[in-house]
């Protein structure tokens, strides 16, 4: 048992990591394609935020993941430590902030922009944060991502969606 965990906690753990960098490597071509076009990707502020919160997200999914892989390969115990949970509960009202800075980038990205809105660049910028969104509620509510045999018997049996790991640990610090 110990083995399968240790084996899932270290794709969680690299998985988020990989995305974390890959996110930030192919940033740079997407807004070089979107300067060809006039469509200023890294002009907009929506963009920006929207894509500082993935990372910000991303990089907490790694500590998280990494966290629990450390503590159960030196400790044999499976628990996230307390100081990581509480870490990610303060964490947790940043990312709320962020999300409503992003709102606001996304109107004064309109405001600034109109007429000529960069519509392209705006619908990236949206696509990059409902994508946030998504790793928020998928982190710190709802377990949305079913990657696994046992994580699918679950939602068939139940039919009903799971709480996640870490809205579990903030209920147990």
């Amino acid at each position: 048992m110990k083995k399968k965990l240790e084996k899932r906690f270290s794709y969680l753990y690299t998985g988020e990591f990989i995305s974390f960098v890959l996110f930030i490597v192919v940033s740079y071509p997407l807004n070089y394609l979107f300067m060809m076009r006039d469509q200023q990707l890294y002009s907009l502020y929506s963009f920006w935020l929207a894509f500082i919160l993935l990372e910000f997200l991303l990089l907490q999914g790694t500590i998280y993941w990494y966290s629990k892989l450390k503590r159960l390969r030196e400790e044999k115990n499976p628990i996230t430590p307390g100081k990581v949970v509480r870490l990610l509960h303060r964490l947790k009202k940043v990312n709320v902030v962020i999300i409503i800075f992003t709102i606001l980038a996304f109107l004064v990205d309109l405001i600034i922009w109109y007429p000529s809105l960069p519509l392209v660049g705006l619908a990236v910028a949206l696509f990059v944060y409902i994508f946030a969104i998504l790793e928020f509620i998928n982190y710190f509510y709802i377990q949305l991502s079913y990657d696994n045999i046992s994580d699918i018997k679950y939602l068939f049996k139940n039919k009903k969606l799971k709480k996640s790991c870490m809205s579990k640990d903030f209920k147990r610090v």
